[in-house]
Parts: structure tokens; C-alpha cells; sequence
């Protein structure tokens, strides 16, 4: 049997609270955008700020995908919709089933914005979704994307 232990060592006169305040997020540098001149630029603009939220080795496939996976990364499947029509229902849940193949994140970026039918259908199943301002600055559409803009990857 162990060593007899006195009353002060098995119970501490100070034992640390647990803590209540959340935990300070890591200081990023200001986002950088890409001004949004063509379809490249846009798929540019979504990649630096997928990097910018702490998304390592993100990359664009040197072919499109007939799944319309415009970037790729450990844990995660982006699409870009550089189109001037807005993203509509079946875009957004091929995203989310090819991120769920995957394993993955998806994260999904648009020019001209969402139809009710795909933000609603994103709500739903927690896919971020942002919209591209011509600056190249990533906007927030609903709660996936602002929380993943705030916590980051």
C-alpha cells in the first residue's frame, strides 16, 4: 500500500476555479481582399480568406470537379459562385454532400447572393454561406458563416 497522505495533501486549501470567461481568440492580422475583376479572382479572393481563418494547404483543383469544388483543404470543400444569377438550392446541397463524403467542412462564397430556398435549406443543415463583395471581402449571410468568421477554422 502507498505512503499514508495528511489531510492538507488529499485536500488542497486552494483549488483552481474552472473557467467562466471564454477563452481570448488568437489575434489575426486584418483580412486582405483581392479586388474581384473575373471568376479567378473570386475563387482568389474566398481562397486567402479561407487561409486567413486558419485554414491550412487550401488549393483549387487544376480542373473543376463535375462537383463544382472550386477549393480543398484538410477538412474542408469550398465552392465559389462567381455567376451574376443568385446561388441557388441544388448548388448549396451538393456543397453540403460533398462535404459530407469528405469528411469535411463546406463552406460556400457568392457574387450575386442566395435564393430563399438555399439560405433556408443552409439554416437548416449549418452550411456557412457568404457572399463576395466586389472589394473581394467575404460577407456573413447567416449564423454558420458568422460563427465561423468569429471562431475561425
Amino acid at each position: 500500500m502507498g505512503a499514508h497522505r495528511s489531510f492538507a495533501e488529499r485536500y488542497p486549501a486552494h483549488i483552481p476555479l474552472p473557467p467562466t470567461a471564454p477563452r481570448p481568440t488568437p489575434a489575426r492580422e486584418a483580412f486582405r481582399p483581392v479586388t474581384i475583376r473575373t471568376a479567378r479572382d473570386a475563387v482568389a479572393a474566398a481562397a486567402g480568406y479561407l487561409r486567413w481563418l486558419g485554414f491550412r494547404d487550401v488549393v483549387q483543383p487544376e480542373e473543376r470537379p463535375v462537383s463544382g469544388v472550386d477549393l480543398r483543404a484538410p477538412g474542408l470543400v469550398a465552392q465559389v459562385d462567381p455567376s451574376t444569377r443568385q446561388t441557388g438550392l441544388r448548388a448549396v446541397e451538393c456543397l453540403w454532400l460533398n462535404g459530407l463524403s469528405a469528411s469535411a467542412v463546406s463552406v460556400f462564397f457568392s457574387l450575386a447572393g442566395y435564393t430563399p430556398e438555399a439560405r433556408s435549406r443552409a439554416a437548416e443543415i449549418g452550411l456557412p454561406l457568404f457572399v463576395l463583395d466586389l472589394t473581394g471581402t467575404p460577407q456573413p449571410v447567416n449564423l454558420a458563416a458568422d460563427e465561423l468568421a468569429a471562431g475561425g477554422a
